[in-house]
């Protein structure tokens, strides 16, 4: 098997009508307004810039090193193999970019003992079972009075395999399509955007079967032959390197590793997810958590935490106009972010005891007098 897919190469940004996506077990479906014209969504990702402005109109601040990396992979048609601590924004990129290119989000969650059943493909047992009964049960041709049982011939006929023979019980009536082989439907109008989610809780096994899906873009079932991509889908793998991931899948990957963002981009995210939080409430906020990742802490708070605590703190000046009232858009005492709230709100950005029982009280006015 070859590293590289041979042969030409259609288009990574998807083009035309968006279209609705149907619900399937493991997998998630998104599509955005109809409105994009073909020019208009390849111009999103025209450039770098071009695509971390698509990006940052949703929502989604990316630095130059990312926009760079996730625009090479649209060009290549490359995977994007992203790791990082846990709520840095590995999973919501391939949100985003389903919502940039107005086409399909289908996710697959891994977990240890994923297989190709869950993942891939399964055959419709149930439905072969009930045309195999129906072709032992078929009356010769002349023999009067011979039927089929009618619960059987609705089923069959539901198929499409009235004239079922016994060596057509495999073929594509009967085949199951799980995420993986949703995302090269031949059927599809546009290349979806496949998320492959926490790759390292799968398997050894189940990473080997991804090579060929990832260098060659199809699917080899053995009773049916290889199914082959018509449009390659945009491919995000992401991983919290709770164990190392193979370099034979790493190879087929453009990768990049998500860091906790700088001061100046974690404050962007903030201001722009709790437009709500005063301007100087927001920097001792965002200074307080980035100083606390430099605590020796069983988990970091990610960015997602951030969030949510400046959400909290929102909610909380809401009840204590002084917290972000005129005297904290003034820089003023009604401004200061006191020990007594961040105690009682650590929970928000600490999910162990430890951490917090280690954070609370002596340390954490220590760090919110360091952020002032």
């Amino acid at each position: 098997m070859s590293e590289r897919p041979p042969g030409p190469r259609t288009p990574a940004v998807p083009a035309g009508a968006s279209h609705p996506s149907a619900s399937a077990p493991g997998a998630s479906g998104t599509s955005g307004a109809a409105g994009a014209s073909p020019a208009e969504l390849a111009a999103r990702a025209a450039s770098p810039a071009a695509l971390a402005a698509a990006l940052a109109a949703r929502g989604y601040i990316v630095d130059d090193a990312l926009a760079m990396t996730a625009f090479l992979a649209l060009r290549m048609q490359r995977p994007l193999f992203l790791e990082g601590a846990p709520g840095v924004g590995k999973t919501l990129l391939a949100s985003v970019l389903a919502e940039v290119f107005e086409t399909r989000l289908i996710r697959l969650s891994c977990y240890e003992g994923l297989d190709l059943a869950q993942a891939a493909y399964e055959w419709n047992y149930p439905r072969q079972l009930l045309a195999l009964q129906a072709h032992q049960r078929r009356p010769d041709a002349g023999a009067p009075g011979a039927a089929v049982n009618e619960a059987v011939n609705a089923a069959v006929n539901d198929a499409g395999v009235a004239d079922a023979e016994l060596g057509e019980l495999y073929r594509d009536a009967f085949l199951m399509r799980r995420p993986l082989l949703q995302a090269i439907d031949a059927a599809a109008e546009r290349p979806p955007v496949l998320l492959i989610d926490e790759i390292d809780r799968a398997d050894d096994e189940f990473e080997s079967f991804l090579l060929e899906l990832l260098g060659e873009f199809q699917i080899t079932i053995p009773e049916l032959g290889t199914l082959r991509a018509r449009h390659r889908p945009i491919v995000v793998l992401t991983s919290n390197r709770t164990r190392d991931v193979h370099d034979a899948l790493k190879r087929r990957c453009l990768y990049h590793w998500i860091d906790y963002p700088a001061f100046a981009t974690e404050l962007e995210i903030v201001r722009r997810k709790v437009p709500a939080l005063a301007d100087q409430l927001r920097r001792r906020l965002v200074a307080f958590v980035q100083r606390l990742r430099r605590e020796d802490l069983s988990k970091l708070p990610g960015v997602a935490e951030t969030v949510d605590w400046a959400e909290a703190i929102a909610h909380i000046a809401g009840l204590a106009p002084g917290l972000a009232g005129a005297g904290a858009a003034a820089g003023g005492p009604g401004g200061a972010l006191d020990p007594a709230t961040v105690d009682a709100t650590l929970g928000l950005l600490l999910k162990y005891h430890d951490d917090i029982e280690r954070v609370r009280g002596a340390l954490a006015a220590e760090l919110l007098a360091e952020s002032a």
